[in-house]
């Protein structure tokens, strides 16, 4: 039980890593401390998202769990539209007028915090399914 704990908290520990440098008052702020890192190094861009590797990790010792997988398509996802969004608003620079104002409208301090409760939880139940069988 305590190899979980441990586990969870090094999975929150990074994921307070990522949401401290991608802190911003708006999702346009959001993109552009995203595309900084980017524009910087595609490969930094990348390493700076340690919860993916995270991701690949736990599905690799968890033998796949649903949880696992579930946490690692929705990383893998948020990943895939993160590129997509900085493409889009600073290379192509074409998005239309709603897109615009979503990007622009403020974001409450603490809503960057709730992928730690959206994914923790997948974290533990792939750990708890998979310490039922022997982890």
């Amino acid at each position: 039980m305590e190899n979980i704990l441990i586990i969870l908290l090094l999975y929150i520990g990074l994921e307070l890593f990522e949401i401290q440098w991608q802190k911003a008052d708006n999702l346009m702020g959001v993109l552009g401390n995203l595309f900084r890192r980017y524009r910087q190094n595609l490969i930094i861009f990348f390493l700076m998202h340690p919860t993916f590797y995270f991701g690949i990790g736990l599905a690799m010792i968890t033998d796949l769990s649903f949880s696992s997988l579930a946490l690692l398509f929705i990383k893998t996802a948020d990943m895939a539209t993160k590129i997509l969004l900085i493409q889009q608003v600073f290379e192509k620079q074409e998005f239309s007028p709603e897109i615009s104002s979503m990007l622009l409208a403020p974001l409450h301090p603490k809503m960057l915090y709730l992928s730690i409760f959206i994914y923790t939880p997948l974290v533990y139940f792939a750990l708890v399914s998979n310490s039922l069988s022997g982890f």
